[in-house]
Parts: structure tokens; C-alpha cells; sequence
């Protein structure tokens, strides 16, 4: 109870930058657990979809795995389905390759959305916070320099400490938004290299044993 307090008064103390520094931290949050939801589920998905997708593949079951790809969400089912699309007509196995490489990279926007936004919100609640001391330390020279001498010390201490809240809470609220970005882009990270590494064994498994140039009409066989 009387923390709760004390940081309702320190928000109280700190002025009016300590609204819109308050904004950006819940937008700054809400973007935080929206994007951890997402990509634990796209993590969680892609994963299922592997490891379903995988023996489909062993056994050349390709059309089993189009089936998957086109009922699932999964970002591991459409990879794999760019890769036997392309297997029909390719000559060359660059071209499915590329593909495959074509699917990881739409994936990867979906992966990264919002994401850097974070970084941009905790400079915005740094320099808010910045600012809002600025004003209020302009605010108090101002106001001392109209008052009683035996004032002015009192009152010039308590002006600076006000105006500094208004720079706490923006650190504050800017330390956690960047850690929180950093580890937002290293679960990203772990989802696209996983992508990856599903598509050079995709790619392996469907050009082994294959031949110079493919024939349309055996390439599901």
C-alpha cells in the first residue's frame, strides 16, 4: 500500500510529460505481448508442422504435405509446399531452392512485425522525459526569479527534484521497452533460422536421387 502510494506521488510530482510518457509505455507493453503471443504460437506451429511435414516428405507423400500447407497456418507447411510446386516443372535444383528461399523470406516480415517499434518507443519515452525536466526546470528559474530571496534556495530544490521524475519515469519506462525488444528479436531469430534449417532439409529430400532434368509427369511419384 504505501508503495503504491509513493509511485502515485511520484507521478503526481512529475507533471504533465508524465502522461504521454505513461502512453507510450502501455502502447510499448501491449506491442510486447501481443508479439510474444504471435510468435510463440508461429513457434509452436511451425514446430507441429515439421514434424508432421517431415515424414510426409521421406516418403515422397507430396501431395499429403499440399494438403497440410493449404489447412494449416504454418509458415513450415508453405515452405515446403513452394519447394514441390516448384519441383514439377524445375530443370534445376537452384530453382527450387530458390523457392524454397522465396517462402522463408515472406515469412520472415510476418515474424518481424512491430517489433522494431519498440526501440522507437523507449527513444520517444527517453526524450519525452528529457523534455518534460527541460520545461519544468524552465518553469522553476522562472518562478525564483520573481521570489523572496530567503525562498529561493527551497524552492529551486524542489522544482529540480519534480522536474527530475519526469526523467526517471522515462528511463524507466525506455529500460524495460528495449529489453523487452531484445528478446522479441532473439525469439525471431530462433523461428527464421529453424525456417532455414527446415528448408535445406526440405530442399535435400526433394532432390535426391533426382535427376538432371525432372519429367512433369513423374515428379510426385
Amino acid at each position: 500500500m504505501e508503495f503504491t502510494q509513493t509511485m502515485l506521488r511520484f507521478f503526481q510530482n512529475g507533471g504533465p510529460f508524465m502522461y504521454p510518457i505513461a502512453v507510450v509505455l502501455v502502447i510499448g507493453l501491449a506491442m510486447v505481448i501481443e508479439r510474444w503471443i504471435f510468435l510463440s504460437r508461429a513457434g509452436s506451429a511451425n514446430k507441429k508442422a515439421y514434424q508432421q511435414v517431415l515424414p510426409m516428405m521421406q516418403k515422397r507423400s507430396y501431395q499429403s504435405v499440399l494438403q497440410l500447407a493449404n489447412d494449416s497456418d504454418a509458415a513450415m507447411g508453405r515452405i515446403a509446399a513452394a519447394g514441390i510446386n516448384t519441383l514439377q516443372f524445375a530443370k534445376r535444383e537452384e530453382n527450387i531452392a530458390l523457392a524454397i528461399e522465396e517462402g522463408i523470406l515472406e515469412a520472415v516480415p510476418r515474424l518481424e512485425k512491430r517489433t522494431s517499434y519498440l526501440a522507437t518507443l523507449a527513444n520517444i519515452a527517453t526524450l519525452l522525459g528529457l523534455l518534460g525536466t527541460i520545461m519544468g526546470l524552465i518553469a522553476a528559474f522562472t518562478a525564483v526569479a520573481s521570489a523572496d530571496p530567503s525562498e529561493k534556495a527551497t524552492m529551486l530544490s524542489t522544482s529540480i527534484s519534480v522536474a527530475m521524475n519526469t526523467t526517471a519515469f522515462g528511463l524507466i519506462s525506455a529500460i524495460p521497452l528495449l529489453l523487452f525488444n531484445s528478446m522479441l528479436q532473439n525469439k525471431t531469430n530462433e523461428i527464421v533460422d529453424s525456417l532455414q534449417m527446415a528448408g535445406v532439409k526440405f530442399l535435400n529430400l526433394l532432390t535426391m536421387g533426382r535427376p538432371q532434368k525432372a519429367d512433369p509427369r513423374t515428379a510426385n511419384s
